[in-house]
């Protein structure tokens, strides 16, 4: 996808259209692959981006949350003033698989007080129903069941 001007043009188009009339204000994208993604089309939205990283990675206050994968466990961090309560995220990822990883970024978000708008994603791995663990609305762009 990557390597296809085209086809990521028509990946960034199609998750712009979606998302263009729900009132997003924010764009958050994690680390790292969901950073290509969301800094597109946070630029062709023209809407401000920030990153949700692994811990120890941004600069500044953050705050974090731990969460399990299905192979472990993580934690991911935030600016504490990337979003506040006025603020209606979308986040965007390339891929949804247990939703353990969106769920946490939600929670991150509305623990600053903001509202998660839903989740851009490239690919679903549906048969791992991650779309009900995140709780919000989810684009995928590509399921597979």
């Amino acid at each position: 996808l990557l390597a296809s001007p085209s086809a990521f043009t028509e990946t960034i188009a199609q998750m712009r259209a979606y998302w263009s009339n729900k009132g997003i204000t924010k764009i958050g994208a994690f680390d790292a692959r969901g950073f290509i993604f969301a800094s597109a089309l946070a630029h062709e939205m023209k809407l401000p981006f920030f990153m949700l990283r692994k811990s120890g990675k941004l600069p500044g206050t953050t705050v974090s949350v731990s969460y399990g994968l299905e192979y472990g466990s993580d934690v991911i961090e935030m600016q504490v003033n990337a979003v506040d309560a006025n603020d209606r995220v979308l986040l965007v990822d390339d891929v949804l698989a247990t939703g353990g990883t969106a769920r946490a970024g939600a929670e991150l978000i509305e623990g600053q007080g903001a509202k998660v708008a839903g989740l851009a994603t490239v690919m679903e791995l549906a048969f791992l129903n991650g779309r009900s663990v995140f709780g919000h609305e989810v684009q995928a762009l590509i399921v597979y069941e």
